[in-house]
């Protein structure tokens, strides 16, 4: 399946990549355009948006002032319940939250490595590559915390 996105990807839009390649869609391919060229994108290619304005598993506001971001929304809707994806949801919330980035304390350190990695590849889709293997080894030390708090 296609999924779509704006282009020059941070944090969610780094982790949700990887988490619809690793827990929804084995086969995803990923897209990236302008903002502005999103709605068209989606209407000729028939990709799933994700990470952008209106859309369902963009951001969302919740119980009143909680803003959810876009991988908690696609935790969400696929019904996501491994303990080391909710720990790491946590922490892509933080980082990617503008006025957050201090709930977490993993959260600066997430920010930092997605801007550096942008800053590396800006190519979205070699930005990706480099940034899954982060995903990966953040997410085994999701586990081991999630595991350790039971």
């Amino acid at each position: 399946m296609k999924w779509i996105t704006r282009s020059h990807v941070k944090v969610d839009r780094v982790a949700c990549p990887w988490l619809i390649s690793r827990f929804i869609d084995s086969e995803a391919e990923f897209l990236f355009v302008s903002a502005s060229q999103i709605e068209r994108a989606v209407e000729d290619t028939g990709a799933i948006p994700f990470d952008t304005t209106g859309v369902e598993l963009g951001h969302h506001r919740e119980n009143g002032d909680c803003e959810c971001c876009s991988f908690e929304s696609l935790i969400r809707k696929y019904e996501l319940k491994d303990p080391g994806l909710l720990r790491l949801a946590k922490i892509v919330h933080s980082a990617d939250i503008s006025g957050d980035k201090n709930a977490d304390p993993v959260a600066r350190g997430l920010d930092a490595i997605a801007h550096g990695y942008s800053l590396r590849f800006p190519n979205d889709l070699e930005n990706l590559d480099h940034q899954f293997e982060v995903y990966d080894a953040l997410y085994a030390w999701c586990c081991l915390e999630a595991a350790r708090a039971k």
